[in-house]
């Protein structure tokens, strides 16, 4: 435990360091707080709050910056919800209404929005299922040596896919076999391969494999990034090195799946620094929540930023969003 004053000073060094991205003095707080001590005093108190791992001297300067741990006790302790302002919520629901018919032009241009809000970098997953099963499937001829394969669940979310491959004759008495298959089935395995193989006949082998391969490829999960580039604005990473370990983060989808592929049940998480599942984020902080689309089917959005990110700002936001998406959604 440590005394009320101490945590407000760590608040205020927490504040004014996200501000500034300036190591922050006892001078500084005195004057911008009216705590009705002495900067002496001020200056104890800090000293205090290092020895406890609240806060750490990064060089030989008399400020300060929060650690990791002083993050932590101040989005779970301290810090003040921001209210929205009516632009900032106008022009969410704006862009989600704008897009609610089209998921996948929903997650980028919501991604975007957010982005532009925040100066920060969105990632937002497609629409994870927990439950999924095929509906149906389509195919759509291209030409001869090619189609598109239109695969819907049950929740009515669809995925395509370009096969390159020699089109059968006999493609709508091959696509009702499967489908067929399908609704007598919940299992894609190899007895499903060759069950369908012995109807269709076994000239088809290698088109039916690329239809198998398309079909477990629906447990990827799409990622949707934007504002990428917006890290390079703030000054920790302007080293070279720890701009290219997020850029690398952020290239590997699978690596973002990792961390995103979980029902959140509508909480906002915030990892710090160090927390992170991801060792190439360990400078970064990332909050995520979720938006639940029916009763099996949910989608991440996180927001990723510098370890001196506007918490208080991203929650805030987040909850907008999560609201806004989840009432278009439900309405539709």
């Amino acid at each position: 435990m440590i005394s009320l004053r101490k945590m407000k000073i760590l608040a205020a060094i927490v504040e004014a360091y996200t501000e500034t991205a300036e190591p922050v003095g006892s001078r500084t707080i005195s004057k911008k707080y009216e705590f009705g001590i002495s900067p002496a005093t001020i200056r104890n108190e800090m000293s205090d709050l290092e020895d406890l791992g609240y806060i750490i001297q990064p060089h030989t300067s008399a400020g300060r910056i929060p650690s990791d741990k002083g993050y932590r006790l101040y989005v779970d302790n301290l810090m003040q919800q921001k209210k929205l302002t009516d632009r900032e919520i106008n022009f969410i629901k704006k862009t989600i209404s704008n897009n609610v018919t089209r998921i996948d032009y929903l997650l980028k241009e919501t991604a975007k929005a957010i982005s532009l809000l925040t100066n920060y970098t969105t990632i937002m997953t497609e629409p994870i299922t927990n439950k999924s099963k095929i509906k149906f499937l389509n195919f759509i001829p291209i030409d001869q040596k090619a189609l598109i394969l239109v695969i819907v669940t049950n929740d009515n979310n669809a995925k395509n896919f370009t096969l390159k491959v020699n089109v059968p004759k006999k493609l709508d008495y091959i696509s009702k076999i499967i489908n067929k298959n399908l609704a007598e089935s919940d299992i894609i395995d190899s007895n499903f391969y060759d069950k369908i193989l012995e109807q269709i006949g076994f000239e088809n082998k290698n088109f039916m494999q690329k239809v198998i391969d398309a079909i477990n490829s629906m447990e990827e999960v799409r990622i949707y990034t934007s504002g990428i580039k917006n890290i390079l604005a703030f000054p920790e990473f302007h080293n070279f090195e720890k701009a290219q370990n997020i850029f690398e983060a952020l290239e590997h989808h699978h690596l973002l799946s990792s961390i995103f592929n979980q029902d959140l049940q509508n909480d906002i998480e915030i990892t710090i620094g160090a927390e992170n599942q991801i060792d190439l984020f360990k400078d970064c902080s990332l909050i995520k929540t979720n938006y639940v689309i029916s009763k099996d089917t949910f989608a991440n959005i996180g927001i990723l930023g510098p370890t001196r990110m506007n918490y208080s700002q991203v929650v805030s936001l987040l909850n907008v969003v999560e609201n806004v998406l989840c009432n278009f959604v439900n309405e539709l």
